[in-house]
């Protein structure tokens, strides 16, 4: 939980220097590409949370590797994470930052199951009523699952909304048993 805490501490302070410089989407896309590299390239990882190695070694790599592909202040802020010894915590510290960026642009990310890949129209209207439904711009996060049988089912943070045939038939297999025992 600790490092969860921390975590949402570099994100809040890069997030509030983003607002400073007009600049929330491109430090938010710098770390989140940091992130993406640390989470694929093990071998990146490593060299970044080996104890051995020295940090203007790790700076000097993440100069080389970033230097022309982030924003300066995102790769100093990169520099204080790892002169802080927090570099673990670089993707849990993108993970808080993009949340943030979307509570500020308005954004829920929301889970979509579907019997059946969508083709892209109608991922397009799926985002498109989910955000009418939701009042802010809904992200959806498309998963098959063939054995809910048809419709959708949707996750927008702690609330379901069941459109399934599966599920449509389990209300009304419990509807009728209900009458039927009631008689």
């Amino acid at each position: 939980m600790r490092g969860e805490t921390v975590a949402a501490n570099y994100a809040a302070t890069l997030f509030e220097l983003g607002r400073r410089h007009d600049a929330l989407a491109e430090f938010g896309d710098g770390l989140a590409a940091v992130a993406e590299l640390v989470e694929q390239e093990k071998d990146f990882r490593t060299f970044l949370e080996t104890p051995r190695i020295d940090d203007s070694s790790r700076k000097d790599l993440m100069r080389r590797v970033f230097g022309d592909r982030l924003p300066g202040l995102v790769l100093n802020f990169l520099f204080v994470v790892v002169d802080r010894g927090r570099q673990r915590l670089l993707i849990a510290i993108s993970s808080s930052y993009q949340a943030m960026l979307d509570e500020h642009l308005g954004r829920e990310h929301v889970q979509v199951t579907l019997a059946r890949p969508a083709d892209d129209a109608m991922r397009a209207v799926i985002a498109e009523r989910l955000t009418t439904l939701l009042g802010r711009e809904a992200i959806p996060h498309i998963e098959v699952r063939p054995e809910i049988l048809g419709g959708i089912v949707v996750r927008a943070g702690d609330a379901i909304y069941d459109g399934s045939v599966r599920g449509r038939l389990k209300r009304l297999r419990h509807r009728l048993l209900g009458v039927r025992l009631a008689h």
